[in-house]
């Protein structure tokens, strides 16, 4: 089977592009041929993961077309919206992700959507743009952007951001997991193990928390236990980690 290749073209500062089989056949198809040959790359061939997904914001169908096509050429399933509203209104943002956004929208701006995403647990950006300034640029990469990338794109330097953005997006993912799963055992206590747990964190003796909470030693001592259990804590250190993970205010021993 020829490889196949991605044929990259701009005109007008837009960004376009055009599917071939062979070099021969767009040399053949292209009266461009020769200024376009150095954005010829080639197509990845391994299918789409279904557990990531790019999504592409950008008011021109022509750019979302062609990215569309560029990044599905490399493996990757894209899902494409004509303004920041649209993206807004979408759900079922579940699987890994990230987020290539045009700088400028026709209801809000790129940075303004940015804005409104911050802090939420949203996908990582990469904002595109035709007309960036530097200090637009450095806002945006201030405010937590992985890249900034001029139109006409270049297609390796755009998947290699999609990949870095999705790869930090997964280890976003996994460590919000993990502090949910935390939050749920943590759930689990009753009242006065709650009390218990950042005690026991703090290095306080047995008979020590059991005199702050004003129960017996043999008391504690059991809601100790229970504690462990149903935070599914394997250690002392385990439990330490949970507690800061869940920023449990500590009772330190002050002997």
């Amino acid at each position: 089977m020829p490889l196949r290749y991605i044929a990259v073209m701009h005109k007008k500062g837009e960004l376009l592009m055009q599917l071939s089989c062979s070099r021969q056949d767009f040399a053949n198809n292209s009266r461009d041929s020769a200024k376009l040959e150095r954005f010829l790359i080639p197509a990845a061939n391994s299918p789409a993961k279904v557990e990531e997904v790019i999504y592409l914001v950008d008011d021109d169908y022509r750019v979302r077309e062609a990215l569309t096509e560029c990044l599905e050429q490399f493996g990757v399933r894209v899902q494409s919206f004509a303004t920041a509203s649209e993206y807004l209104d979408y759900s079922g943002n579940e699987e890994a992700s990230c987020l290539i956004l045009d700088l400028n929208l026709p209801d809000i701006s790129g940075l303004d959507l940015q804005y409104q995403l911050a802090g939420k647990a949203c996908p990582q950006i990469i904002f595109i743009s035709g007309r960036a300034d530097v200090p637009t640029s450095v806002k945006a990469m201030k405010a937590g952007a992985i890249e900034f990338l001029t139109k006409p794109v270049d297609p390796e330097e755009l998947f290699r951001s999609v990949k870095l953005a999705v790869a930090r997006d997964k280890v976003r993912r996994k460590r919000q997991a993990d502090l949910d799963c935390l939050e749920t055992r943590f759930l689990r206590l009753t009242p006065r193990e709650r009390q218990v747990l950042p005690l026991v964190v703090g290095g306080l003796l047995n008979k020590q928390a059991a005199s702050v909470l004003g129960i017996s030693e043999i008391t504690f001592q059991i809601h100790r236990s229970q504690v462990m259990r149903k935070m599914e804590a394997d250690s002392l250190a385990d439990l330490v980690r949970m507690a800061v993970k869940l920023r449990i205010s500590v009772r330190q021993n002050s002997h």
